[in-house]
């Protein structure tokens, strides 16, 4: 199992987030997590990245106790992380934003007598051909659609070579036409590279479109959890968040 997370919980002044959530994640599945807003899904995800530390329970990386480690350790064991909000650098082109995420992965930010544009630049030019921006390279991120700028965050995030990749709502604000063309992408990039992903989403059919594995989050708890069918049918998750009749 590449990740597990066991009886995982987290409170804020007494309220509970995430209660005693139990998840494993297989090496090479494409996992999504759901609920309506506040049920946990991003709480749990800072968790797991160390953004927050559990007020119990245990978190496992390839069989490694990752439990409270600082985010850029766990990083640097190979997981990934995108956040709802597009976090790039506006002002930088395209290309500097991915370099600079390949040059920290690569710990060369250090080299002051070699000029940066010269340094790792095929790797980043192959990121970008991955992410399908190669033909924007140049132009300031800032510039981009809100599409383009949650590929570039996703170039970004490849950049560290995860292992594993948790994406926030990665097409949350998008076009239907710009959903199914990240759907597409994010399915490529996985099968091309063997990434595991785990993501939330609210768009119930890019859920039932990629996922292999849903668990559903209420009010911090695990509701339910399997392949997506058996989900779809499961008659609490069709009260609680499907909206349909038990």
């Amino acid at each position: 199992m590449l990740l597990r997370v066991e009886g995982v919980s987290k409170a804020f002044d007494g309220f509970l987030a995430v209660d005693r959530v139990d998840l494993a994640v297989e090496k090479g599945q494409l996992a999504c997590l759901i609920g309506p807003n506040g049920a946990g899904k991003s709480t749990l995800f800072n968790l797991i990245t160390g953004h927050l530390r559990p007020s119990r329970g245990r978190i496992y990386f390839r069989g490694r106790d990752i439990t409270g480690l600082p985010p850029h350790r766990i990083c640097r064991l190979g997981i990934g992380r995108s956040f709802q909000r597009t976090n790039i650098f506006p002002r930088l082109s395209v290309f500097d934003n991915v370099q600079v995420a390949v040059l920290a992965h690569h710990r060369q930010t250090l080299r002051f007598f070699t000029p940066a544009r010269k340094l790792l630049r095929r790797e980043t030019e192959a990121l970008l051909e991955a992410v399908g921006l190669a033909d924007v390279a140049h132009l300031p991120s800032g510039t981009l659609s809100y599409g383009l700028q949650k590929q570039l965050e996703l170039g970004i995030a490849l950049a560290s070579e995860p292992e594993l990749l948790l994406l926030d709502e990665p097409t949350a604000g998008m076009s239907p036409q710009e959903t199914a063309s990240t759907i597409a992408l994010l399915a490529r990039i996985a099968r091309q590279r063997g990434l595991t992903l785990l993501f939330t989403e609210h768009d119930m059919e890019v859920v039932f479109s990629i996922a292999e594995k849903i668990t559903v989050l209420h009010q911090g708890r695990v509701l339910a959890e399997g392949p997506p069918e058996a989900v779809r049918r499961h008659p609490e998750v069709q009260r609680v968040y499907l909206g349909e009749a038990a």
